[in-house]
Parts: structure tokens; sequence; C-alpha cells
């Protein structure tokens, strides 16, 4: 079980570790957030702004949906850690096998909603006349791909949890580079528009699946895929829905919050969607040092959970949350000074670029308050407490931000309130979460839940 040694989180220096698996996260997110981004720049500057905000007026909806099930991965990725971590290899594949059967199940579902659905839920959401044929389009082509997402995050979190984190990076540069090409092929070659982004996203989505399981056929470790294995056991499903199902719960919460959010940024037209939409892709280079992070903590809390070893649990928080804090406050720094230049690259429209500098200007300078509620939360994930933060972000980023916004909507509807229930509902969730650890949590860090 050599390579399962290498990457075991269990043992060696903590920090290490945890750097050794960040590092390849970050570097694997930065090339998914380009492939993201690379359809909303090359839409943007090659079928116009109505175009663009077609592709934004879809992505927080797409968040809402796809979320739920990215959320779920990390949950039932923390209960093949903490087996990973006990050293049970019988447990472990039951848990990776039923996992995968799940998310088949799962990826069916949501490709059938997203296909029908399209209309209405777009309908729900404001979206202006002009913007919705192209809307629906994008949403339906993409969620025509929606297995292929679903089963990659699969067999990523069955990788991650076995602490590794290199071979997924791999095979996210291999798909990201898939995606710039057919974009810039179907859409600034060919002319094709919004329906072929959404198509090469979609393969590119297939390619990385195919690729992270073709890993786990061919590996000897414990948490081998074996398609004859393939099962429902109750109990692992059980154990599963109870970690998986609150985090995916907080993710959708948190996409459900922004779908309101657009549709606040809806009724300020077409410029503004597409000056918002522009920064929401930028944001999310300014998530990658929060994700890497977060996503190590998680790993790494989870197997030492399993394994008993409360000293390293505590060292593993208290590094990873730091450097998740410190590396989201530089990022927001940078984006801060270079606002209109990178808000510039996507739209030349002067509207749209005002709208989008103003929103990244308002809220960059509180990325470390983001960065400790997402370190918080993974935290309490690993721990087998994913209802923590599911609660806490219930209250602090949906039913918060979308009273501030439905209270400012009846005195005085301005888009500067759209620009400050981010920063105002993180600083809440920061205090919540804090309270929270100081006075229930603590002591209880380095033990199972």
């Amino acid at each position: 079980m050599a390579d399962t040694k290498s990457t075991l989180m269990t043992e060696g220096s903590v920090w290490k570790k945890m750097v050794a698996f960040a590092i390849p996260v970050f570097i694997g997110q930065l090339f998914q957030q380009l492939y993201n981004t690379a359809d909303s720049l090359i839409v943007g500057n090659f079928s116009g702004s109505t175009a663009l905000a077609a592709v934004s007026s879809s992505g927080n909806l797409i968040f809402l949906i796809t979320g739920f099930f990215g959320g779920v991965s990390m949950g039932a990725g923390v209960v093949i850690a903490n087996y990973i971590g006990a050293r049970d290899r019988e447990r472990t594949q039951t848990a990776v096998h039923t996992f995968i059967s799940l998310s088949l199940v799962a990826g069916v579902i949501l490709m059938l909603i997203g296909i029908f659905g399209a209309p209405i839920i777009l309908r729900w959401l404001d979206t202006p006349e002009e913007v919705m044929p192209l809307s629906v389009r994008y949403f339906r082509i993409y969620f025509a791909g929606s297995l292929g997402f679903v089963m990659y995050n699969t067999f990523l979190g069955i990788l991650q949890a076995a602490g590794d984190s290199k071979h997924p990076l791999y095979y996210l540069i291999i798909s990201s580079v898939t995606n710039i090409v057919l974009d810039l092929a179907l859409v600034a070659g060919f002319g094709f528009g919004v329906g072929a982004a959404a198509f090469a996203t979609a393969v590119s989505q297939f390619l990385s699946a195919i690729l992270c399981m073709f890993r786990l056929l061919r590996i000897e470790e414990d948490y081998r895929f074996i398609p004859s294995k393939l099962c429902m056991d109750g109990p692992t499903v059980r154990k599963i829905i109870k970690y998986g199902i609150p985090s995916g719960l907080q993710n959708s919460i948190i996409g459900f919050a922004n779908a309101i959010v657009q549709s606040y940024i809806n009724y300020f037209g077409a410029a503004a969607m597409a000056g918002h939409g522009a920064y929401s892709k930028i944001e999310g280079f300014a998530f990658l040092p929060i994700t890497c992070f977060t996503m190590a903590l998680t790993t790494f809390i989870g197997q030492n959970i399993g394994a008993k070893k409360t000293d390293r649990v505590k060292k593993g928080a208290l590094f990873g949350t730091a450097c998740s804090v410190i590396l989201a406050a530089a990022m927001g720094l940078l984006m801060y000074a270079f606002a209109p230049v990178v808000i510039r690259a996507f739209d030349s429209n002067p509207e749209a670029i005002a709208f989008g500098v103003d929103r990244m200007r308002t809220c960059s300078l509180f990325y470390c308050f983001l960065a400790f509620s997402h370190a918080m939360a993974a935290m309490f994930r690993g721990h087998g407490r994913a209802n923590v933060p599911m609660f806490i972000m219930l209250i602090c980023w949906c039913v918060i931000r979308v009273t501030i916004l439905a209270v400012s909507g009846m005195i005085n509807r301005t888009i500067m309130t759209v620009n400050w229930v981010y920063p105002i509902t993180w600083m809440c969730s920061t205090c919540v979460f804090i309270v929270y650890f100081l006075v229930f949590f603590r002591k209880h860090m380095g033990e199972a839940a």
C-alpha cells in the first residue's frame, strides 16, 4: 500500500502534509476556474453583452443545483476518509461503491431537472426577456452533461479522501485545455454562441470524470473502484446522508441566496448582469486559496479523527485556517487594485465595467471573513458535524442576506445594497462561528462526532 502511505495524512509533518495536499488542489482549481471563466471571456468578447448576461444569469442557478451534489461529495468524502484513516479496508470498499451508485442515480435526476425545468426556474429569477432564450439554451445544454459533473465530483471526493490531490490536478489540466480549445473553436471560430460554450464545458466535465474513473480502476488500494461491487449498503447510505446532505444543503443555501441576489441584479438590466457576472468569474480566483486549504482541512481532520490523533487535528485546524485567511486577504488587495483592468477583459461596455468594478471594490477587502467562515465550515465537516455550518450559513448567508435585500427593496432598491450584502453577511457568519467554537466546541475538538 505504498501509494496510500505516501498520501495518508495521519503521519509526518502536519504543515508539510497539508501544503502537499493543498498545492495540487490550488493549481487544479486554478485550471478549473480558467475553463469556467473561458466561457464568459470568449462569449463576452465574441458574442456581446447580451450573450454574456445569459451565461452570467445561469451561473448562480447552476451553482444552486450542482452545489448540492458537490457538497454531498464532500460529506461522503469524510466518511471514506474516516475509514481510510482507521485502515478499515472492508468499510472503505463498501463506502466507495455505495457512493458511486448513489451518484449515478443523482446525476440522471439532475440532468432531467436541468433540461425540463430551465424555463420555469429562470422565470422565477426575473430573467429579462431579451436574455431568456440564450439563458435557457445555455442552461439546458450544460445540464445535458451534468452526469459528467456529478461523477467527476464523486471520483474526486474519493481520491481526495485518500489524500491524493495530484492526479485530479493532472486531469483538470487536460479537461481545462480541452474546454478552452473547444470554446475558441466553436464560439470564436465558428460563431456558434452560448450553446457551444455550454457544450464545451459539458465535454470537458465528462473527460475529467472518465480520467478519474480510470485512475480508480487501476490502483491497488483499499479505495479501488471495482464495477462489479457497486451496491447500496443501507448503513453506509445513512452515514453518507448524515454527513453529505448538510454539506449539500449548505452549498444549496449559498446558491439559493445568490440566485435571489441575481434576481435583484437582473432588475438593473443587461449591463448590470454582465458587469456582476464578470466579477463573479473573477471572484472565483479569490476563492482558490480558500478552497485549497478548506479541502485540505476536511481531509486532514477526517483522516486524523478516524486514526484518533487529537493533537494533529488541533494543529492542522490552526494551520489550515491561518493559511486560508492570510492568502484570501492578499488576493483581495490585488483584486481591489486591478479591478478596472480585469473587468474590462470581459466586456468593453463602460456601463458594465462600472457595475463590475463597484462590486469588486466593495467585496474584495472582506475576503478574509469569507475565508474564515469557509475554514471553520471545513473543520466542522471533517469532524462529522456538517449540520453546524449548514445552520450558520442558512441564517447568515440566506435569511439575513435575503432579508436585507427585501427590506432595502421596499425602501429604495439600489445596486450598492447588492454589493454590500455580501461583506455584511460574511462578517456575521464569522462572528457566529467564533462564538460557537469558543462556547460549545473547543473542548471536543479531537473527538469523533
